[in-house]
């Protein structure tokens, strides 16, 4: 189709048949519009009830699919509305009506005159641009958002009701009516519609997906994980396409806009073209080329010879790819088993081998001394989110007994309430470290006995668990026996794998943490407080009791001491009195009245030692008076020497 110039060419445009039918096309084409829009409406109201009640179904990414597959449908519908809205106001320019001249008119304030000018710049920029861009632009945006939002490849698979065929075969009915629709339009005259054969080609991008939801929603199941795989990489489709039209778009920015210039359509996919049976996408490259650029590559002899050669080549390079398939490379921290017509044969250190090609031969992979932590509730690894080193502590780094934790599990232990046999519940953290065996035989146990190594480690951990928890107290958990209790389990633990041959060698066993549970640690802390309290009580009455024996003994030790030496001392002098007794008798037997005579006068001496005594002589005659003689006398001085 040839643009046409008003101002070039003023021929009679009614003659032409695709302005003959512009205004019914707009028409039919406004109607679309209405249509995709309601329908992108159920579409959303859909999933935002789906992201509520079902986040991990298949629902989530078959909407996404059909509602990008809507929006691109909506952005092509509306480039194809304009240009046909144009070529009918060509044919009926619409009635402007004469607004008369207001001579009191007011003039316009700086502000008004400001906001004015603003106005017109950003339509005159908007005119240059184009809308038609701006509007396709805006729509595959938005078509990548919702892909976006939708694309899920970790969705687990879940069981379908009954609604999920119903909405199955809603799809297919819905995917009639537009293939009848698209026949329609692939069928029209360029020459009466020459937007009809791009419409129908992004009506097929819209087809692809309500089959492709049909498809899934009927095989899906709790047991097959392709059907969401399959929905969510379907929406690769309406991505490429939204990608290229977005490209068209940026590019139609730069053709000339003018208003005299009848206006091309935007929205022609190439991506959207491919869905074609038989598909031919050389043909349709070539066509692309001669069309808008005048090259044809037919008449290419390189391109001819390339066709002709390209079979043979791919079968080449398909067979070489094949025999290569052979090679296998085992990493460093991998060993590999080797089986051949499906039988394993050897074990195959890390390098490069050489064996069958597939199916013939095949290498499964085996770990080579990789440790592994496994918790015995549930696994978080993939649920721990990496912290800053400055930042604050992970939530599964908080070990109070107050905090629940997810790798913790509940545990039923013994307990003794008032002398009578109960229990309790607590929760425990005990993680386990284990590797594949190192040896060949372990490696091929581990592969061939085992469908899941860790969930038989937790099965087998949880079995042990209870028994070994089913005799303890929660005293003697908390206690000393922790070290023990962790033994007994690594070595139960592994005397169960061994019996089962599991080829997995169990290194350590670790009790990260043994409480009560966290509804119940508040009463526990408060039971432990009171039986402090109550021993520190006993411990400060034990303390007095044992203060006041002592102080009761040390009376009694000085009594008795005391009374020892009242009765050494009374003893002593009795002795001495005695042999004082004896020395007199002796000295009285050797002197006679002289020392009877001493003695008087020692005790005389003694006795009036100190006394004031006037002695009178018995012999002064009662003529003469008694003189007293009152004067003081010292001892004789010789004035001859000298005085100190």
């Amino acid at each position: 189709m040839n643009s046409i110039d008003l101002d070039a060419s003023p021929g009679d445009l009614a003659a032409l048949p695709r302005f003959q039918h512009a205004a019914w096309q707009a028409r039919r084409l406004r109607l679309g519009l209405i249509g995709l829009a309601v329908l992108f409406g159920v579409l959303l109201l859909m999933a935002m009830a789906i992201g509520l009640f079902g986040p991990a179904s298949i629902g989530l990414p078959l909407l996404s699919l059909l509602g990008a597959s809507v929006l691109l449908l909506g952005g092509a519908t509306h480039s194809a509305w304009r240009i046909a809205r144009w070529r009918a106001d060509v044919l009926q320019p619409p009635e402007i009506e004469a607004q008369p001249l207001e001579p009191d008119a007011e003039p316009l304030s700086a502000y008004d005159r400001f906001i004015e000018r603003i106005g017109s710049t950003l339509l005159t920029t908007l005119r240059r641009l184009g809308v038609d861009a701006l509007w396709l632009v805006a729509l595959s945006v938005l078509a990548l958002l919702v892909i976006d939002f939708g694309w899920r490849l970790d969705l687990p698979a879940t069981a379908q009701n009954q609604g999920a065929y119903a909405l199955a075969g809603l799809a297919l009915l819905l995917g009639f009516g537009l293939l009848v629709l698209e026949r329609h339009l692939a069928h029209a005259s360029p020459l009466q519609w020459p937007e009809a054969a791009s419409l129908a080609t992004l009506i097929r991008v819209v087809l692809f997906g309500l089959l492709l939801s049909a498809f899934c929603l009927f095989f899906a199941s709790a047991d097959s994980v392709w059907p969401l795989r399959v929905a969510v990489l379907g929406n690769l489709l309406p991505a490429l396409v939204a990608l290229e039209l977005i490209v068209r778009a940026v590019a139609a920015v730069f053709r000339p806009q003018r208003a005299t210039l009848e206006p091309r359509l935007i929205a022609e996919s190439l991506v959207a073209g491919l869905l074609t049976w038989p598909p031919q996408p050389l043909s349709r490259l070539q066509d692309e080329l001669q069309n808008r650029f005048g090259i044809d590559l037919r008449q290419s002899w390189a391109l001819g010879f390339m066709r002709r050669a390209f079979v043979p080549v791919l079968g080449a390079v398909a067979l070489v790819g094949w025999l290569l398939s052979g090679l296998c490379e085992v990493p460093m921290n991998e060993r590999g088993i080797y089986e051949r017509f499906g039988k394993p044969v050897a074990v195959l250190a890390p390098g490069l081998h050489a064996g069958l090609p597939w199916p013939f031969g095949q290498v499964r992979s085996v770990e080579n001394g990789v440790i592994h932590e496994l918790a015995t509730s549930l696994d978080t690894t993939s649920a721990q989110d990496l912290v800053s080193a400055d930042g604050p502590a992970p939530a599964s780094a908080n070990r109070l007994w107050d905090a629940s934790h997810v790798s913790e599990k509940s545990q039923v232990i013994a307990s003794a309430d008032r002398s009578k046999q109960s229990f309790q519940v607590v929760n425990m953290d005990v993680r386990f470290v284990y590797r594949i065996g190192l040896s060949d035989q372990a490696a091929l146990a581990a592969t061939y006995h085992s469908a899941d190594v860790a969930a038989l480690i937790r099965s087998t951990a949880s079995r042990v668990l209870v028994h070994q928890f089913a005799a303890r107290t929660l005293d003697d958990l908390l206690g000393q026996a922790r070290i023990e209790l962790a033994a007994n389990i690594e070595k139960a633990v592994q005397t169960d794998l061994d019996r089962l041959d599991s080829g997995v060698e169990v290194l350590a066993t670790v009790v990260e943490a043994i409480h009560p549970p966290a509804g119940a640690a508040n009463a526990y802390h408060s039971v432990q407080a009171a039986q402090i309290r109550a021993q520190a009580l006993i411990a400060v009455e034990r303390g007095k009791a044992a203060e006041a024996a002592e102080q009761s003994r040390l009376q009694a030790s000085v009594l008795t001491d005391q009374a020892r030496a009242a009765s050494r001392e009374t003893l002593g002098g009795a002795q001495a009195t005695e042999r004082r007794f004896d020395a007199d008798l002796q000295a009285w037997h050797s002197a006679g009245q002289a020392f009877i005579d001493e003695q008087y006068f020692s005790q005389l001496a003694l006795g009036l030692g100190k006394a004031k005594v006037l002695l009178l002589d018995h012999r002064l005659a009662h003529a003469e008076g008694p003189t007293l003689d009152l004067r003081t006398f010292t001892a004789p001085v010789d004035p001859g020497q000298p005085r100190r």
